[in-house]
């Protein structure tokens, strides 16, 4: 496996500001989340109805996801993501729902949310995505694991593009790197060039 593939742009989402490829494209002094990623929505023109009934991570994931596949014309483009709360954020939402219920029926609409792969059906939808997807839980950014699997994709030709990176949410903080790697980009995907980025 001698082919190399490369980063075409990635995105970062923390401390109140978005950046793509480096650069400052939305920053505001509110440090709530919900305030701060109702405010990107507004200002970044992103337009998807069920946006705001989406939980935390899945409104963190897909405001990265929307910022790099904005103007993709590629379908064929698979998920990789990861992070180290999973879905416990929610999952904390939900036990509470159950136990504040007094009829003993949770929350539905929370509950959908309990996994962490839903924010990929978010991103697939929006975009039109049919491809390979698969979320994984590590201790903290993993780069070398997503760059295996990454390129295992690519070279097997499953996937013309990988949007992949790490989107993590818990207790108010939040995180998130996220990047495209396809056969031609600006950055070399390499364990290295991924620390770099992060």
């Amino acid at each position: 496996m001698d082919k190399s593939f490369q980063i075409e742009r990635f995105c970062h989402i923390r401390d109140n500001r978005i950046l793509l490829n480096g650069e400052t494209i939305f920053e505001t002094d509110q440090t709530d989340f919900s305030s701060f990623i109702k405010a990107a929505y507004k200002t970044l023109d992103v337009d998807y109805s069920k946006f705001f009934k989406m939980d935390n991570l899945s409104k963190l994931a897909f405001m990265s996801a929307d910022i790099l596949l904005k103007n993709e014309t590629e379908k064929n483009v698979a998920l990789v993501l990861s992070n180290k709360a999973s879905s416990l954020d929610t999952d904390r939402k939900h036990q509470k729902s159950i136990a504040d219920s007094t009829n003993f029926y949770p929350s539905p609409s929370v509950f959908v949310y309990t996994l962490p792969n839903i924010c990929l059906g978010e991103i697939s939808i929006k975009h039109g995505l049919y491809s390979e997807n698969a979320f994984f839980v590590f201790d903290k950014f993993n780069p070398s694991a997503l760059l295996d699997y990454t390129n295992s994709l690519l070279h097997i030709g499953g996937t013309e593009k990988v949007l992949c990176g790490w989107v993590d949410f818990d207790n108010g903080k939040y995180d998130a790197f996220l990047y495209v790697v396809a056969k031609k980009g600006t950055f070399a995907h390499t364990t290295k060039e991924l620390i770099r980025l992060y």
